[in-house]
């Protein structure tokens, strides 16, 4: 809050005293009897009414929270009979609801003469909306004529009410048929704003606002409850609300409204009209309504109190009595009549000494806001050049240069991320991942053979030295023991020889891991697919985004080429695959050989530990804890002089096994996994890579530029089709259109308020 409404500087009625509070560079006040009109104070006043006034016509309202005056109060409280006297001009009056709409008066005694003019400030849609732009238009000439001032705002409030009507027709219509007219609007948040040159009036700005109202539809009560709290909301907003002294205080719904917005009452002065209708008998009520205006009410207290004025009723309204002959009458009226003549404070009573402390309280609000206008002004100008600066700029290549080099553009950043020498990394740290995971998978299908008669009961041997375990093992993997291999050896024999073991039951036995490997290949494939698809999908959102025919247009291309690639790729992959089927080949035979004997060694050293116990096979009696006998077996030859000796050599010592050939067909094919396994794991990757990624990047730029020219050269006019494509998007250019309008409001507010303040 203000450091004005903040302050309490209290007379002996209990109220703030407005007439003692000082302004930065002020003369003294107008009781003094110095001519207030050519102080300093007076001159600076009148600037920063005429800079409110210049700001308010820019749109400021709708940005920053300018410092203001709102009258406001209910049908029958005298609040038009107020606006009258304090402006000084007749104000339109029927039964019901006559203003639909906030009126804006600013009183100026900058003048020789008396004149009016009336603009209509239009800031809203028909719906309420803040416009781009605020629009002050003209409305009718310059009224010299006081008597005319009422039929030309019944006029401009119905050209306001009436927006997709030119104003201009609306000049010369009668108040008949200003009366018989079917508005499209109901209410409206734009303004009529009548500036009055005064040579006799204060200087002060205020809006009155459509009378509260209660006995009437719904959406109508509502709607003029929205404006006036639309405006007493404000923390820089002044509000003079009203009150009927023929009525109780509890039953004043602008009272009501106005502590809802105002609940301390640092910013709400009351005004009480009507004293006259109270009856010499209303005692009681008289006295209720001295110790409010005094200060002395504990229910009702403000810090700027109250005011009580008597109005013009209807005979002297007739009359058009003179604001002075007013004036008098009032004055002479509370002097003369109890108990108001007791009241020590004589400012509180009639229409100039309020207007009086009303200008002065609004001009050093003023004052005081002017610092924080501007922060709040610079705030929001940097905030709309930020937005203003991330959006695209105007097209300015050729069309088609334009639509070339993005095209271009695209693929060489695609290229980057294909060869991994762009600096966003993710496709290949993606595609690694999902090659990890494809090994890990192919691991999982080696077979799982355990040299034993009943192998579940013994641990799997994932490698030759039992000291891994695979944790993820392919469901598709069955446990293989003595037997089983056994059978699949006599399920192959067809004219061999005794004792020679067919090759055909090895080959079986491979088969059955190779084809474990098509579902891990084509998992892995799917997911480098969904990796592309959104690596594409970004790149063409910054590359082509900013024109959305664009974007749509060589997206499509874009992902044609896509789907023909991974087309490509996926029989790429199959071919790797049945690469794998018969015939099982390798040419890495040492490597072969020297798994081959390690396997077989192993399956003798774990059956020979196994004859040698006579207790079940558990995992922890597989293995010693301590020194195995192989190694110790290994340490004493080398302490013979017998060196270079391994466990697979120790194998032989062995006495020949029972199971010999189901252990060889264990160990050739356990062999054979692994050579195939080193190949494919890299295999498959690396088919993947070159099938899909670096044949799209090789292919796409010529495929696309080719598809684009052809298509749009095919049509009627290449020119305009180029132009098409690059067509901004409604959005953005509406949005940069919008930023720049603000832009420009916001400097043009900027710039008055810092000359202002420079010439202070």
């Amino acid at each position: 809050m203000n450091k004005f409404l903040g302050r309490r500087q209290t007379t002996s009625s209990g109220h703030t005293s407005p007439d003692t509070m000082s302004l930065p560079g002020s003369a003294s006040p107008p009781d003094t009897g110095i001519d207030i009109s050519s102080t300093d104070y007076a001159l600076r006043r009148r600037e920063l009414m005429k800079m409110m006034s210049d700001l308010k016509s820019m749109g400021a309202e709708a940005l920053i929270d300018l410092p203001s005056v709102v009258v406001i109060g209910g049908q029958s409280a005298g609040k038009s009979s107020l606006v009258e006297a304090v402006s000084g001009i007749n104000v339109p009056r029927d039964s019901g609801t006559c203003t639909r709409c906030p009126m804006e008066c600013t009183m100026s005694s900058h003048a020789t003469s008396w004149s009016c003019t009336i603009t209509l400030r239009m800031g809203f849609d028909n719906n309420g909306k803040d416009m781009p732009k605020t629009v002050t238009v003209p409305f009718g000439r310059t009224i010299t004529d006081r008597s005319e001032v009422e039929v030309w705002l019944r006029r401009a409030q119905a050209a306001i009410l009436n927006p997709n009507v030119p104003s201009s027709s609306f000049h010369t219509k009668t108040i008949e048929e200003l009366r018989s007219l079917r508005n499209t609007l109901k209410f409206s948040r734009n303004v009529v704003c009548v500036s009055i040159e005064d040579p006799e009036a204060t200087d002060l700005s205020f809006y009155d606002l459509p009378g509260l109202i209660q006995n009437e539809e719904a959406e109508t009560v509502a709607l003029v409850k929205s404006l006036a709290e639309h405006y007493t909301k404000k923390e820089n907003t002044i509000i003079l609300t009203t009150i009927p002294m023929s009525d109780d205080m509890e039953n004043q719904q602008s009272m009501s409204l106005a502590r809802a917005a105002d609940p301390d009452g640092k910013r709400t002065i009351g005004v009480l009209t009507k004293p006259d209708t109270l009856g010499a008998g209303a005692i009681n009520q008289r006295r209720k309504w001295v110790e409010i205006i005094e200060g002395r009410s504990e229910d009702h207290t403000l810090r700027h109190g109250f005011y009580c004025v008597r109005l013009p009723d209807d005979a002297e309204r007739a009359q058009r009595l003179s604001r002075a002959e007013s004036q008098r009458r009032a004055a002479e009226y509370f002097d003369t009549t109890s108990p108001w003549n007791s009241v020590t404070d004589r400012r509180r009573f009639g229409i100039p000494g309020f207007v009086s402390d009303v200008s002065r309280l609004l001009i050093q609000l003023i004052e005081e806001a002017l610092p924080r206008l501007r922060e709040d002004i610079d705030k929001l100008l940097a905030q709309c050049n930020k937005e203003f600066d991330a959006l695209p700029p105007p097209l300015a290549n050729d069309p088609q240069i334009e639509v070339l080099g993005r095209v271009n553009a695209f693929c060489d950043v695609f290229k980057g991320f294909v060869n991994g020498s762009h600096e966003d990394k993710r496709l290949a740290q993606r595609n690694r991942a999902l090659y990890a995971i494809f090994k890990r998978d192919i691991r999982g299908t080696a077979p799982d053979f355990r040299p034993f008669e009943n192998p579940g009961e013994c641990p799997p041997l994932d490698d030759t030295e039992g000291k891994m375990t695979l944790t993820e093992r392919d469901p598709g993997v069955k446990v293989m023991g003595i037997y089983d291999i056994s059978k699949a050896i006599q399920e192959a024999i067809g004219w061999e020889l005794p004792n020679n073991v067919p090759y055909q039951a090895k080959a079986n036995l491979i088969a059955e891991f190779i084809k474990l490997w098509v579902a891990p290949s084509e998992r892995c494939l799917a997911g480098i697919n969904d990796v592309l698809d959104q690596v594409i999908d970004t790149l063409i959102s910054v590359h082509f985004g900013r024109f959305k025919v664009l974007e749509g247009y060589v997206g499509n291309l874009i992902r044609t080429q896509v789907d023909i690639c991974k087309a490509l790729a996926k029989e790429a992959v199959k071919t790797a695959l049945d690469l794998e089927t018969t015939p099982y080949y390798t040419q890495n035979t040492h490597y072969l050989q020297t798994l081959s004997e390690k396997w077989l060694a192993y399956y003798k050293i774990v059956r020979k530990r196994r004859t040698d116990r006579a207790q079940p096979a558990h995992p922890e009696t597989l293995y010693y804890r301590g020194e195995s006998p192989e190694s110790k077996a290994l340490r004493a030859l080398a302490e013979a002089g017998y060196t270079d000796i391994s466990v697979p050599d120790l194998a032989r010592l062995l006495p020949p096994d029972s199971r010999e050939k189901e252990l060889i067909v264990m160990a050739d094919v356990r062999a054979y996994y692994h050579v195939a396994y080193k190949r494919i794991i890299d295999h498959i990757p690396l088919t993947i890579e070159h099938a899909l990624h670096h044949a799209l990047a090789e292919q796409l730029s010529q495929s696309l530029l080719t598809s684009l020219l052809t298509d749009v050269a095919s049509g009627p006019n290449f020119s305009e089709r180029m132009n098409e494509l690059v067509s901004e998007d409604a959005s953005i250019a509406q949005k940069r259109a919008s930023l720049s309008t603000r832009k420009q409001r916001l400097s043009d507010i900027r710039r008055r308020l810092m000359t202002f303040g420079n010439s202070t």
